[in-house]
């Protein structure tokens, strides 16, 4: 079970959630109350060791905005949470390790999500970030077609039902390991992940890792 760590603001946390297990850490550019700028992103992704990627949110930037951004900060994903076309996630995908497109579930949006070549696709509730799960019915057999980073609402004491519900590939915890906004608990964060990991471990396994074994070196996502 990938698990993704996302609006963390302080390299203290980025370094708790790696040692906690964490697979990824998400910061977040789009206007929010846990939103960083480049110098803080910066100090974030330095606290993460190799295995762990760093992801920058954003949403409704323009291509070249996402691209000089992560290349700023040394990102190794971007996660695209707006309207962006097809073209521009797969612009960006051109410049950085794995994009992940999000978009929130039933969005009229989803029918065209193959034509993104996303190697993530994250299901959000309607309002990213209110903290609250939607319906877990409405992502129907999106799971079995892509590798599915669900989030929304997502706390330790749910994050094991919603993986046996949805079975996802990975899960996005956010709100629901925060002591404040941008400041994690570390009780939850830890309970989170070790939740959401031995909630996958029952899991068969439906898609490959996103980083193949034999590319694991130069980190190139696997198809």
């Amino acid at each position: 079970m990938f698990v993704k760590i996302c609006a963390v603001t302080e390299p203290s946390d980025a370094a708790l959630a790696a040692e906690f297990g964490a697979d990824a850490v998400g910061m977040i550019f789009a206007p929010s109350p846990r939103r960083v700028d480049v110098p803080q992103a910066r100090e974030i992704a330095a606290a993460l060791p190799e295995h762990v990627s760093s992801v920058g949110v954003f949403r409704d930037h323009l291509a070249g905005e996402v691209i000089d951004i992560a290349a700023e900060v040394g990102l190794d994903g971007a996660q695209l949470h707006g309207a962006e076309t097809p073209a521009t996630s797969v612009e960006v995908g051109k410049h950085v390790r794995f994009v992940i497109r999000a978009m929130a579930a039933g969005d009229p949006q989803l029918v065209d999500i193959d034509d993104h070549r996303a190697d993530i696709l994250h299901l959000d509730a309607p309002t990213p970030g209110g903290g609250v799960p939607f319906d877990w019915s409405l992502v129907g057999d999106l799971g079995a077609r892509h590798r599915l980073l669900l989030a929304g609402g997502l706390r330790p004491d749910n994050v094991a039902e919603a993986i046996a519900a949805v079975r996802p590939w990975g899960v996005d915890g956010a709100t629901g390991t925060e002591a404040s906004f941008g400041k994690k608990d570390p009780a939850l964060l830890r309970r989170f992940i070790s939740e959401a990991k031995a909630a996958g471990a029952e899991l068969p396994t439906a898609h490959p890792p996103l980083f193949s074994a034999d590319s694991d070196a130069d980190r190139t996502p696997s198809r």
